[in-house]
């Protein structure tokens, strides 16, 4: 089990801030089972998960923001009115 570091995470994101939303996001989806993780789990919790799969460039905020849209389609379209 290799330790991330921030630095590693903010090579592929443009501030720290957004880092912390983008793993917080990401450790949520993967804490609740909505999504599988992109790398072995390796007995880690959500959140180092989450900055790993960041760090090893596999996660970005294009992506997220895709899944979110893609998702909040799919809500829309199966929505009756």
């Amino acid at each position: 089990m290799a330790r991330v570091t921030v630095e590693d995470c903010l090579e592929h994101v443009s501030n720290r801030f957004e880092l912390v939303m983008l793993a917080g996001k990401r450790a949520r989806q993967l804490s609740v089972g909505g999504q599988d993780p992109m790398l072995p789990w390796e007995n880690d919790k959500p959140t180092v998960v989450a900055l790993r799969e960041i760090a090893d460039d596999l996660l970005d905020e294009d992506t997220m923001q895709e899944e979110a849209l893609q998702a909040a389609a799919a809500d829309f379209s199966q929505q009756s009115f």
